[in-house]
């Protein structure tokens, strides 16, 4: 298959400028769409079926990407072929990957992650259903889209059921948050805008034992033993003061993560990956 054969046709102005109006976060909130950038990350979007409205392919890369453009023709999203220039406007990155994709928001409500237990009779008829969750990270006060991203990302990796971003908490279609996710926003629940409290106690509601990390406790992670085999939601804090006094408070215990070398601290997405490791292998080794 050649460029030519592929058959990308060129978008209207319209449609390039409704796409790159999507780089505003206003614009992504009005309209509940958003920008997915990268091999990787437009890979993952097609995977989940009416997930993303349109595919623009950089006509310089198109073959390096013609497994993307058979996923999208397969899918029936409609596809465009732009230039170099075009395709710069679309994104914020010095050296975009060739493809960028517009998709729906996929953010889901609290209740449908950690709501009331359903009764048999009652529960809706369809495909996906709530599940009972054993592990959460919440992300109170995280600012940085690399380090929400990459928070992302780990729980993905670590079979986490779920991120809860507070409402204070960077804005999870940030371009830099789907980036960093590398995908794994489409692989896991989202849930944002929600108060710390009330997140806390939903996942309370749900038997789940809440952990707030700090550098200052006096319990660190080789001292939970079997308590980490029990449902947990890990709550971790702003990049540059952690948690504070009064959302400590609210957990049911603070947890460390232990340093033996001679570094200050960890980086919060390196706290975050060590701590939910560690809950997961307990997990997975009771089970």
């Amino acid at each position: 298959m050649t460029v030519a054969s592929i058959e990308l046709p060129e978008p209207s102005q319209a449609v390039l400028r409704a796409a790159r109006a999507l780089q505003r976060r206003q614009e992504r909130k009005e309209t509940g769409r958003f920008l997915v950038e990268g091999r990787q990350a437009v890979r993952e979007a097609l995977r989940v079926p009416g997930l993303v409205e349109s595919v623009f392919f950089r006509w310089a890369a198109a073959m390096d990407n013609i497994d993307l453009f058979e996923m999208a023709r397969d899918a029936g999203v409609t596809y465009y072929g732009v230039s170099e220039q075009n395709l710069a406007t679309l994104t914020d990155t010095v050296t975009p990957q060739g493809v960028v994709a517009v998709a729906r928001a996929v953010d889901v409500p609290l209740k449908s992650v950690l709501g009331k237990k359903q009764k048999k009779e009652d529960k809706p008829k369809k495909k996906h259903r709530r599940k009972d969750v054993s592990l959460v990270v919440i992300c109170a006060q995280v600012r940085d889209p690399g380090n929400a991203g990459t928070v992302i990302r780990c729980a993905d990796a670590f079979g986490a059921d779920a991120v809860i971003l507070s409402s204070d908490s960077v804005e999870v279609y940030n371009p830099k948050v789907v980036r960093a996710s590398v995908g794994s926003l489409f692989h896991l629940p989202i849930v944002v805008g929600v108060d710390l409290a009330e997140a806390i106690e939903a996942c309370r509601r749900a038997g789940m034992q809440i952990f707030a990390t700090d550098g200052a406790a006096g319990t660190d992670l080789t001292d939970l033993d079997a308590d980490l085999e029990k449902p947990t939601a890990w709550v971790m804090g702003n990049e540059s003061w952690g948690l504070p006094v009064e959302h400590l408070a609210l957990a049911d215990h603070t947890v460390a993560v232990p340093i033996y070398g001679q570094a200050e601290s960890l980086n919060l997405a390196t706290a975050a990956a060590v701590c939910l490791y560690a809950s997961a292998s307990a997990q997975r080794a009771s089970n």
